[in-house]
């Protein structure tokens, strides 16, 4: 039975929010497809609620379109889509049992992806595209096409957020579904760590996921308990994935002269603001913000190891000195863009933004082709 608290939420959802619908999560996990299920207390509902509600925040923020909303965990209504997309990195387990002649440790570039058609009496047979097309499903009053099984692909944006915990993503099972409302393909799955196979190290002995539990020939206490302690694992690093741990920085420098023989002073002051910034050893892109006969960006960049952006005004030309790495970039929003790809190298937060704008548009450009078809 639903708890006061849950009542009082799914009628508050129900008064201001019809199209919302409340996500309740259980205090078991399950083993081959639910035919085993255990207990695990009143911690494993609250500690899935909260992996799950940090993935799709990560992801939202992100601008990859997700039926998150808010913490609660409250949902748009969606009609899922009964198949499960695998994303796998790295041989082992199940796809090493169905393909024997692939070598363990195997890594795929780019991710190998996979469906299975979700039939828990069928042991979610394994599927393929053509399949799924010919079905003809409709969901949300949206027909399951060619295009829109091509906007169901696994983003690397949650494999880039683990690394700097230590930890590589082997492999992770997502389901999508239709939002009733704007009718749209939306990533509509709990994420938690029953959907994925997380090793720190890169090391397959020290798993943090569900596979221990999956291994359990018999479900002890013990080996209850060790589940358990390997969920609070994970969850104690979630939060750390929304966290920009690595500072960085843009330095815009401004130039008012465009006088080459002013160069020289230019590059005192600059030399000045370099040390500062260098100094720290917090991540620098420098901008430089002056016409390209001025110099500003060549004098930076012939001083510093640290990129350097130059953003001169329009209409504004000139040749750089061959030997020099200094960019330029007509436009003040294609710096900052591209500052923020930089950055995006060790940082997987402002490097996840830019990863989602390019599927975002490719999601859009596929919906437009099928709509002038």
């Amino acid at each position: 039975l639903a708890t006061a608290e849950v009542l009082s939420i799914s009628k508050k959802l129900n008064e201001d929010s019809p199209e919302k619908i409340l996500l309740q999560f259980k205090d078991q996990i399950t083993a081959g497809n639910a035919v085993r299920k255990n207990h695990l207390g009143q911690v494993k509902a609250a500690i899935s609620n909260k992996i799950t509600s940090c993935i799709l925040q990560l992801l939202q923020e992100a601008t990859v379109k997700t039926a998150f909303t808010r913490k609660s965990f409250a949902a748009p209504e969606c009609e899922m889509i009964p198949t499960e997309w695998v994303c796998r990195r790295i041989v082992t387990d199940s796809f090493l049992k169905r393909n024997r002649d692939d070598k363990e440790g195997y890594k795929f570039y780019p991710p190998k992806v996979e469906m299975f058609f979700k039939d828990d009496a069928g042991n979610d047979p394994q599927s393929s595209q053509g399949q799924l097309i010919a079905t003809k499903f409709c969901f949300g009053e949206l027909l399951i096409g060619q295009t829109e099984v091509d906007i169901m692909l696994f983003s690397e944006i949650l494999e880039k957020s683990w690394l700097p915990q230590n930890c590589t993503l082997v492999d992770m099972k997502i389901k999508f579904g239709v939002d009733v409302t704007p009718k749209e393909i939306v990533l509509a799955d709990v994420i938690d760590n029953d959907s994925w196979r997380l090793w720190p190290s890169v090391d397959g002995s020290q798993q943090k996921d569900k596979q221990p539990h999956q291994d359990l020939k018999e479900v002890i206490p013990e080996g209850l308990k060790m589940v358990k302690k390997e969920l609070e694992w994970v969850a104690e690093r979630e939060e750390l994935l929304l966290k920009l741990e690595s500072p960085c920085r843009m330095a815009v420098l401004v130039g008012s002269t465009s006088d080459l023989g002013r160069c020289e002073k230019i590059k005192k002051i600059k030399l000045r603001i370099k040390a500062e910034c260098e100094g720290d050893g917090i991540p620098t892109v420098f901008v430089a913000v002056a016409g390209r006969r001025n110099g500003l960006g060549p004098v930076t960049s012939g001083n510093t190891a640290y990129p350097v952006i130059s953003c001169p005004p329009l209409k504004q030309t000139g040749e750089l000195r061959i030997g020099l790495g200094c960019s330029t970039t007509l436009s003040p929003e294609g710096s900052a863009q591209f500052a923020a790809q930089i950055f995006g190298l060790n940082n997987h937060l402002l490097w996840s933004r830019p990863q989602a704008s390019v599927l975002n548009t490719w999601i859009f450009l596929k919906q437009v082709d099928k709509e002038i078809r």
